[in-house]
């Protein structure tokens, strides 16, 4: 009895400290093994290399860690056309090599290309972002974590830019069986298009992305795009220009956001965190860091102190080492830990030669964001949100949050093919790491 006063008391303390959430982190261990092929910019392994980061500093044993179960095709057919998921699966294993119709079709072929175990690797992207949402659903965690999702580009009926399964639209879809409002962020270096399409003409989600516009993929996200229907004023675009840094970056995110929560009052936030907006990736082209005036992770910081559940997502990120910094930097933010500069001794510490450090000093690209040019996007999208009708509200029958079980089967989880999304990983498998043949250099 007095064990459980004491675990009471404990959890009361938490709920109260803003500073200490309950945090879930998903990872399945096979995703590292996918491989885009040879000279392809997306490296499943860098979800890898940031989980045995995220070991190093100790932060698995400051949260509850799950392997997930892998979305079935009907999940995924809650957004995706049938025929379409039927088409992914059917390819699974590389049975054709050549370009087909049906290939054309789907828009699969060049950024987007057929490999081994395409399939599974949507399985366990989807999977992840799904058992998140369920998580958040359940009242069980504060905070929930899936970098191996975040993929924001596709389309009901096609695939793009590297993105073959929305995981990201499939997770709000059930959220919104449970909540009123979902407030979706975008952080990536580039525009959420395939999320804001799919919840264009609807008002129960508010979808805000941060971008690099103009002749950049997929050129969409005009500053004018606002939503149509229901939806209007619901959607909301934060055209950038190259090199922002984050003195410049914080001068947007934080205000547009605080306005944002403030007129929608959202339920829940979808945080999707890709890290190619940071100074030196191979593809993007802006300027910021992990850690300064107004990080990276500060944006993750900020949505957090805000106290609303929260989930993060992946996305972006093609100079692997990077990505690992700042998605493990970014987990430390969510435990509300502080971590060393100077990088543990671990399996991979060769990929962050010269300097071992968590943190990177921002390259020397033009910023071409003018005060101006900021002042009259800032003012745009205030304007725009002041114009947002009253939160909307949705007849809901009651609801009774779905308690997940706690027990642990160790027998199970020592065998990855059976263990599910709501079992607690011994630190072993936690830990266990998996690399892709292909996967040969250091670099990036």
């Amino acid at each position: 009895l007095l064990n459980l006063a004491l675990k009471l008391f404990v959890f009361i303390v938490q709920r109260m400290d803003g500073s200490r959430k309950r945090v879930a982190y998903y990872y399945d261990a096979e995703i590292g093994c996918y491989h885009y092929g040879r000279g392809h910019p997306m490296r499943p392994f860098r979800i890898t290399l940031t989980h045995n980061l995220i070991c190093s500093y100790g932060l698995n044993e400051r949260m509850k860690i799950y392997r997930p179960l892998r979305a079935t095709a009907d999940q995924m057919k809650q957004f995706h056309s049938d025929d379409y998921i039927e088409f992914l699966k059917s390819k699974d294993g590389m049975e054709e090599l050549i370009f087909t119709k049906s290939m054309h079709r789907y828009n699969v072929g060049d950024d987007c290309p057929l490999f081994n175990g395409m399939f599974s690797f949507c399985q366990i992207s989807a999977g992840g972002s799904l058992a998140c949402a369920q998580k958040i659903t359940s009242e069980e965690a504060d905070i929930v974590i899936n970098w191996g999702g975040g993929l924001h580009h596709a389309r009901s009926r096609e695939a793009s830019g590297f993105c073959y399964v929305n995981d990201i639209v499939l997770a709000i879809l059930h959220l919104l069986e449970y909540y009123q409002r979902v407030l979706y962020i975008d952080i990536d270096c580039h525009h959420g298009d395939g999320v804001e399409e799919a919840f264009y003409a609807t008002n129960r989600v508010l979808t805000m992305s941060f971008h690099k516009f103009g002749e950049f993929f997929p050129g969409s996200g005009d500053i004018n795009d606002i939503g149509a229907d229901e939806g209007r004023y619901y959607a909301v675009n934060v055209p950038l220009r190259d090199g922002i840094t984050d003195e410049y970056y914080q001068q947007l995110f934080e205000p547009i956001v605080h306005m944002a929560v403030q007129y929608f009052q959202p339920n829940v936030i979808v945080m999707q965190c890709g890290s190619d907006s940071l100074s030196g990736d191979r593809l993007g082209v802006l300027n910021l860091t992990a850690k300064g005036i107004a990080r990276h992770g500060n944006c993750v910081e900020y949505v957090r102190s805000l106290n609303i559940p929260l989930m993060l997502v992946g996305g972006g990120g093609y100079t692997i080492k990077n990505v690992a910094r700042c998605w493990t930097y970014e987990t430390a933010l969510a435990i509300g830990a502080e971590l060393d500069n100077n990088l543990p001794v671990h399996e991979y510490i060769g990929f962050y030669a010269p300097d071992f450090l968590l943190h990177f000093a921002p390259t020397n690209i033009e910023n071409r964001n003018t005060s101006t040019y900021l002042e009259e996007t800032r003012n745009t999208i205030l304007r725009n949100l002041r114009l947002m009708p009253v939160a909307p509200s949705v007849q809901m029958e009651p609801y009774r949050p779905r308690r997940i079980p706690n027990q642990i089967n160790y027998a199970e989880l020592l065998d990855l093919e059976v263990a599910t999304s709501d079992e607690r990983m011994p630190l072993h498998v936690a830990d266990s790491q998996v690399r892709h043949a292909g996967e040969m250099d250091v670099g990036d």
